[in-house]
């Protein structure tokens, strides 16, 4: 089986594999109890019929698009025409059908994306955990070989992770608010990318957070990232080609190594080690303005003052078809006045250029991505105490990449068979093609090849 979509997409091109065959097998692997929970809704239909044409496309010797008819898997929170979208909640349920696919998944569409089914999430993308009362909860299939009890998939694009690793989908649209693409991406092996928000228009998404929120996706490898990223922003990718002792990068002490289980504090350090050997310039920063970034959290911050302005006449109305934990965060917005709000906005610009002024002269940032490997799912659906602390702690250093407008990348830096940890490469607004040509220059440092 071809590595990645970019693998995948080639053998297609070149006759080696027809779309159709590819889609098969992807719907094969979503069959599977892996993918239990995994999908609200399939799209076969529509999927078999893009498949179909790329095949006849590439009979007919015509150029074929860049996805070239392989499976896409798209959040349900995103307009898909002919489907409801209704965010994984049972108070959408009467949801009509879409008119017209949104401005992202119409530009998977044009890219040849074979668009599989709307995957589940956390209930309006609210958690880190992944955990979801109304269309239960998938699996993490990447730990189910070290423990057999089931782990949380991350959130809150659970589903859309789980398709990926699962081999149901080769890449899947999401969203990413506090860390929504890249904490199931680190806790199931694989790469999440949060672009710059104003990159990727938002339209046609049940918002989170209109000022945080960002669509983006999770794949199988680095150069994946790129080639969804330059389908998703309309824009062409040149990530600098740099070798890796070129980049001045940096390790912030402040926030971001708090608290790690002992793991991922493993597995970051010999990361750490293994780019140095390969010629990385790896210096170590306080950062202290870190620790400012989570005053701009309290009462709920941006994200639960913009929701409450969405939800609230839903929520009175239907509140009992809510998950309780989803409500109950949803309300904290409540409390937030219009003069609150304002004075957010205030202090999240001056927190950025306070930021933005300390990074000057770093070129990336490496981080953990979540300071702990998967829990059970279990002790998170019994305890609200549990749940919260779990929650808390997976969006911590994420979080504060959204809160920064900046961008962002998870991969794997796990030895194979052991736990999946992530390694987040950040930059503030506008690094995307920085950012990206780090991580391919640390991902090929990961696999050995210099």
């Amino acid at each position: 089986m071809p590595t990645d979509l970019t693998q995948a997409a080639a053998d297609v091109r070149a006759g080696h594999q027809r779309a159709q065959a590819a889609l098969e097998e992807a719907a094969a692997r979503g069959a599977t109890p892996a993918n239990r929970h995994g999908f609200v809704r399939r799209f076969d239909a529509q999927a078999q019929a893009t498949a179909r044409a790329i095949d006849l496309l590439r009979a007919a010797g015509a150029p074929l698009p860049p996805l070239a008819g392989l499976a896409v898997s798209v959040k349900d929170l995103f307009d898909v025409a002919g489907y409801p979208t209704t965010a994984a909640s049972r108070s959408l349920r009467d949801a009509e059908p879409a008119a017209h696919d949104c401005p992202a998944v119409a530009r998977l569409r044009a890219a040849g994306a074979a668009l599989v089914g709307h995957t589940n999430l956390s209930e309006f993308a609210f958690s880190g955990v992944g955990i979801n009362p109304h269309h239960g909860t998938p699996a993490n299939p990447a730990t189910a070989a070290l423990d057999a009890q089931a782990r949380i998939p991350g959130g809150s694009t659970s589903g859309g992770a789980v398709s990926v690793a699962s081999g149901a989908a080769w890449a899947a649209l999401g969203s990413d608010t506090g860390g929504s693409i890249r904490i199931p991406a680190a806790l199931q092996g694989l790469v999440g990318f949060k672009s710059t928000a104003r990159l990727v228009p938002t339209e046609g998404a049940i918002p989170l957070s209109t000022t945080l929120d960002t669509a983006c996706a999770i794949t199988r490898s680095v150069r994946d990232a790129v080639l969804l990223h330059e389908v998703l922003a309309a824009r062409r990718v040149a990530p600098d080609p740099r070798p890796l002792s070129a980049w001045r990068l940096a390790v912030p002490r402040t926030v971001m190594l708090d608290a790690l289980e002992p793991v991922v504090a493993a597995a970051f350090e010999r990361t750490l080690a293994t780019l140095r050997t390969a010629g990385a310039r790896i210096e170590d920063m306080a950062l202290p303005v870190l620790a400012d970034g989570a005053a701009l959290h309290r009462g709920g911050g941006l994200s639960a003052a913009e929701s409450w302005a969405w939800h609230r006449h839903r929520l009175t109305a239907r509140e009992a078809d809510y998950d309780p934990r989803v409500a109950l965060r949803i309300r904290r917005g409540e409390a937030i006045s219009a003069a609150d709000y304002i004075d957010l906005l205030n202090e999240r610009r001056a927190w950025i250029a306070r930021t933005d002024a300390a990074l000057l002269g770093i070129d990336a940032l490496l981080s953990p991505t979540v300071p702990t490997v998967a829990p059970r799912i279990q002790p998170l659906i019994d305890s609200d105490e549990a749940f919260f602390a779990a929650n808390t702690l997976l969006l911590r250093n994420p979080s504060l990449v959204n809160l920064l407008d900046g961008c962002a990348l998870s991969l794997p830096c796990h030895l194979e068979g052991d736990w999946p940890v992530g390694l987040m490469v950040w930059a503030p607004a506008l690094a995307d093609d920085r950012v990206l040509g780090v991580a391919l220059a640390i991902e090929r440092a990961l696999q050995g090849d210099g």
